[in-house]
């Protein structure tokens, strides 16, 4: 839908002075539209989800299934080490588990008959002692081996690596056969992000940063696309400083949907963060809150205050506007809303459509001229242009 603002100037001769000029009444139609305040800011395009995938096993990559840009699924066998090492110690572990089985259940065997034979004093307290002691060390023997068996087969499962992650793989450190090793130091396997949920971390002045709140829309653009225009909304306001060159700014966190996977990290945003958006909102011109009637004798079809009308007071909570209508100034009590200096949005006390008064203004009639210095077109209440001395 296209709102515009119509202004219906009102003409009106004015004579006096010994000068002719037109008062014009200016005049704007109330109308829907939208109204808006922001303040901008630049930033860094960033995936909100972005993990690294190392490997908990050493060994050689044996097999790489996917690359550079390649699309993968949370689960999906994105690469494999060489299992040959590890599938032998399992057997090694299984093996030395069955030993410590056996033996834990013999040494087991004998403890239960020596205690018996020991409540009923037919063995000596060493002999007891000694076989309870048999028994608890291959006890835990026996529990040792069953979880260095569990950690054997842990190390096979992650022969296999998957990707923690949907999305896209954005970079490949290793190379088939190179070796790996699993600690803190190592490169990793490969950096997967999510393309589709992206974030700005932009950076607010400190003299903005006091408008800016969260769930405000915010539009941006790239330079990458610099035709296209980018939605996302305001989700964290960070409150810790950035001072540099003794500039400070604050970190916002905009939310930034990608379907279309254009956004990529690092890309510079230039951020439009909407600190007021009144869509669909009755306007008026802010200036039609400052009208005050006047009158003009030598006027005659200039529009002037209906008879017995009562001028009302303006509120705190209210202010007036004057309608014209049928060449009469009518007052109306309205509640405003938000304002972005040039317009003013109008909550109630007026309908869509009202013809509304904004200034007086006068301008010289064709082929003839005001004084030397005078401009052709301005308000009659505007301060004039200071005297000067005639020739004589």
């Amino acid at each position: 839908m296209d709102y515009r603002l119509i202004i219906l100037p009102t003409i009106l001769l004015l004579a006096g002075c010994g000068k002719k000029a037109d008062v014009t009444l200016e005049t704007a139609s109330v109308s829907r539209g939208e109204i808006s305040r922001s303040v901008t800011a630049t930033g860094t395009v960033e995936s909100k989800t972005q993990v690294d995938v190392g490997t908990q096993v050493t060994g050689i990559i044996d097999k790489l299934y996917v690359d550079f840009n390649d699309r993968v699924e949370k689960g999906q066998l994105i690469a494999e080490i060489e299992k040959t090492l590890l599938e032998s110690e399992l057997k090694s572990a299984n093996a030395a588990m069955e030993s410590a089985r056996v033996t834990y259940e013999y040494n087991r065997t004998n403890f239960e008959r020596d205690k018996q034979l020991h409540d009923k004093q037919l063995i000596s307290d060493y002999e007891y002692e000694t076989s309870r002691k048999e028994y608890e060390t291959s006890r835990t023997a026996y529990e040792k081996s069953q979880a260095d068996r569990v950690r054997a087969a842990k190390n096979l499962n992650y022969a296999e690596i998957y990707s923690p992650i949907d999305g896209v793989v954005i970079s490949r450190e290793v190379e088939v056969g190179q070796t790996v090793v699993s600690n803190m130091n190592v490169a990793n396997l490969y950096t997967i992000a999510d393309l589709e949920n992206m974030q700005i971390v932009g950076n607010v002045d400190e003299a903005d940063i006091g408008q800016v709140k969260t769930g405000q829309s915010v539009t941006f653009t790239v330079d990458a696309y610099p035709d296209d225009e980018f939605s996302g909304t305001v989700t964290q306001v960070r409150l810790n400083p950035t001072t540099e060159s003794n500039v400070v700014t604050y970190e916002v966190i905009v939310d930034a949907p990608n379907p279309e996977l254009k956004l990529i990290p690092g890309l510079t945003a230039n951020l439009t963060i909407y600190t007021l958006r009144e869509k669909d909102a009755l306007l008026a011109p802010a200036a039609a809150l400052r009208f005050k009637p006047q009158e003009f004798p030598d006027a005659k079809s200039l529009p002037s205050v209906a008879q017995g009308v009562t001028i009302p007071t303006p509120t705190d909570s209210t202010r007036v506007l004057w309608t014209v209508h049928d060449g009469t100034l009518t007052p109306a009590v309205v509640t405003t809303g938000a304002s972005n200096g040039s317009m003013v949005q109008i909550k109630s006390g007026i309908a869509d459509g009202t013809i509304v008064a904004v200034d007086y203004s006068k301008k010289v009639r064709p082929g003839e001229s005001m004084e030397s210095g005078d401009e052709t077109e301005r308000s009659p209440f505007a301060p004039g242009p200071p005297e000067r001395n005639k020739k004589k």
